[in-house]
């Protein structure tokens, strides 16, 4: 009796090792505009308290009423429900506000991780995801959106995607502005409830503002003639994004204004942004995010205003790849080939001095890639697996090597330096190894 193959979970994936290197440029550069802009990484729980989403992210949310992995606590002292995060800026906010870092403080952080959503799987759209995201607290004015969607611009400037996507704006105004706008939307759309697709049908008793992001046709058409968001908005609210549009034109960061960009989250406030694309079909958002000045006190803090985002990494992988080509990126080129040099043991007598050796190099290159070959087998052999490897060059060490103190050097890509032999392979004393790959290789020596 044959024994069960295990598959992936429906709606998780694997990222297999000839992917990940695109996955850490992608990642790299967004973590790398962060550590320009001075901001702190805060790492995250996987589980919280099923109650943190439902009061910060919204009980009539998606999110909440559909989405989210959750299950009763097992522990004895609590009897509730625990839920693996969909998101990470209620998380965000319980951590700093757990351990005093939030009243009368200023914080800039960023996270990153795994994301749960029990959504239908499709391209670009997974049950386990993964996000970069940034958070500020303690800033109210308008200066720290525009500091964060300038954060992204150059993100995606780095990765070379920034002309494949588009910024997209809009306020919600305060909380007052919105509720006053969601009962006047209510009161619009009741009339055609039943010309409404199922999902704005349901929207229109728990969350009617996602009504306007409806990708029905005929629910568009009804929509198009509803009251606007923006004849809501209060005049302090339309300053605040008055003058982010000005700050956004002083750096000459293009946008579009989209009165129906409302984002499905319960906690936004003022400001909401997107950039989007119409490279990934219906996955067109790669980041979201906003301002949401009440989300700490809705979660048991002082008032406290806050803003930040989220990126979607497997889309931003996905465009990267889009734009650039699976294979062609010149990017990914020193991270493709996790191999810089291969020492292969002519001799069995040799795996000591060999893993010392390899070990030695490692000390005093300290970027060096260098695979050693432990699994025995001929010279001949390791040869081939050292040129399959994509390494630069192979080192052989055996009997011989060891009584004169030597490495073999070959190289197996390009040119030799001045002076090696026959094929581009020569003899190095032990105790020049390090230098010799320094030259070849371009590396710095450790001091």
């Amino acid at each position: 009796m044959s024994q069960k193959s295990f598959q992936t979970l429906r709606g998780m994936r694997d990222v297999l090792p000839q992917d990940a290197p695109r996955w850490q440029h992608v990642e790299g550069a967004v973590l790398a505009a962060f550590g320009g802009y001075a901001y702190e990484e805060i790492r995250l729980p996987l589980l919280e308290d099923t109650a943190l989403f439902k009061r910060g992210v919204g009980e009539a949310t998606d999110i909440v009423e559909k989405e989210m992995f959750s299950f009763a606590s097992r522990d004895d002292k609590d009897d509730g429900s625990l839920t693996l995060r969909p998101e990470g800026t209620a998380s965000c906010v319980r951590s700093l506000q757990q351990h005093g870092l939030l009243y009368n403080q200023t914080q800039r952080v960023w996270y990153r991780g795994p994301m749960f959503r029990y959504e239908r799987p499709q391209k670009g759209r997974y049950r386990q995801f993964e996000q970069i995201g940034a958070e500020v607290f303690g800033i109210a004015g308008p200066a720290v959106e525009a500091e964060l969607i300038m954060m992204t611009a150059e993100a995606f400037e780095a990765l070379g995607i920034l002309s494949s996507v588009e910024l997209q704006l809009n306020t919600l105004g305060s909380g007052g502005a919105r509720r006053a706008y969601r009962d006047a939307l209510v009161s619009y759309l009741t009339p055609f409830a039943a010309e409404l697709d199922p999902d704005s049908q349901r929207r229109l008793e728990t969350n009617p503002l996602r009504i306007l992001d409806s990708k029905s046709a005929r629910t568009q058409e009804i929509v198009r003639s509803a009251p606007q968001l923006p004849d809501f908005v209060d005049d302090e609210a339309k300053k605040h994004f008055d003058d982010l549009q000005q700050l956004l034109t002083d750096l000459n960061i293009a946008y579009q204004l989209n009165s129906s960009l409302v984002r499905g989250l319960d906690y936004y406030t003022h400001t909401v942004f997107e950039w989007v694309t119409s490279a990934l079909g219906a996955q067109g958002t790669v980041c979201g995010g906003g301002r949401y000045d009440l989300l700490v006190e809705l979660l048991g803090g002082k008032p406290t205003p806050g803003a930040g985002f989220a990126m979607g990494v497997d889309r931003l992988v996905l465009l990267h790849e889009a734009v650039h080509g699976a294979q062609d990126d010149e990017a990914l080129d020193g991270l493709r080939a996790p191999v810089e040099v291969y020492l292969a043991v002519a001799d069995e007598s040799a795996q000591g001095v060999c893993l010392q050796l390899a070990n030695d190099l490692r000390r005093a290159l300290p970027d060096l890639r260098l695979r050693t070959h432990i699994s025995g087998g001929k010279l001949k052999a390791q040869m081939k697996k050292a040129d399959a490897s994509g390494a630069e060059l192979a080192l052989i060490v055996g009997a011989q090597e060891m009584a004169d103190g030597s490495v073999t050097c070959k190289h197996l890509r390009g040119q030799a330096l001045v002076g090696a032999g026959d094929a581009g392979q020569h003899t190095v004393p032990m105790t020049e190894l390090a230098a010799y790959l320094a030259r070849s290789l371009a590396k710095s020596l450790a001091h």
